[in-house]
């Protein structure tokens, strides 16, 4: 005999059933001409940083409009020049964009270009290149994040520590939907985030996943240090 909801199927009554939603980190890869055209000088080692900001920008824009494909909206009545019509504008609590620092800086203005009402919040995360591991030094967020959209930017999903442990303080703070827009991804990392952050309502939009990290937890082929590339090497 089978219970469901503590009343047994087959005593005569329809059993209540309770669905159960299992959520799955949805991973989208971004196919198109402009994407691979602008991801390729990316990689090119010699391509300089004005060019690789720019660039950089570029490619985030189109990367956002993929992401911002499920943007909760809301419908609002308007007046056209010939007559009255119901369209969408975006719905409140408005959504937050937040960096991680200091390489997830230079996506913002490509991000906040498509979404110009969004917040702006910033996660100042370090990696550990001993350990791989990411820590935080430093956030600028509302506490309170019930209900918001969150679109996390930094620019290379590599092991995956700073992206789980990212998304984990916003979770802590209430955030409902989490979407990581990454210029590449490597399996490692997506594998990390699928197990780390199961039953998390997380989204991973990105131009590439590429083949593995070599023994120093770069992305192969990759395209080098993001930060470095971006702003110059820090001595």
């Amino acid at each position: 005999m089978r219970r469901v909801n503590g009343s047994a199927a087959g005593d005569g009554e329809p059993a209540a059933v309770t669905p159960v939603t299992v959520v799955v980190m949805r991973l989208h890869v971004v196919d198109h001409p402009l994407v691979a055209h602008k991801l390729t000088t990316l990689r090119d080692q010699r391509t300089d940083s004005p060019t690789f900001r720019r660039l950089a920008d570029e490619l985030v824009t189109l990367l956002a409009y993929e992401a911002t494909r499920d943007v909760r909206t809301e419908q609002v009545d308007i007046e056209t020049p010939v007559a009255r019509t119901t369209g969408v504008k975006l719905s409140h609590p408005r959504p937050l964009v937040v960096p991680i620092l200091r390489a997830g800086l230079g996506m913002l203005d490509g991000m906040v270009r498509l979404l110009p009402t969004a917040e702006v919040g910033f996660l100042g995360m370090i990696r550990n290149e001993e350990t791989l591991e990411a820590s935080t030094y430093a956030t600028r967020m509302p506490e309170d994040l019930s209900g918001r959209q969150v679109y996390v930017l930094d620019p290379m999903l590599a092991t995956g520590g700073t992206l789980v442990a990212a998304i984990r303080e916003l979770i802590a703070r209430g955030a409902d939907d989490v979407t990581a827009v990454v210029l590449l991804a490597a399996p490692e990392g997506v594998e990390l985030m699928e197990r780390e952050l199961a039953g998390t309502p997380v989204t991973v939009v990105t131009a590439a996943v590429d083949q593995h990290l070599n023994e120093h937890g770069y992305i192969v082929p990759g395209l080098g240090d993001a930060g470095d590339r971006l702003y110059g090497a820090a001595e």
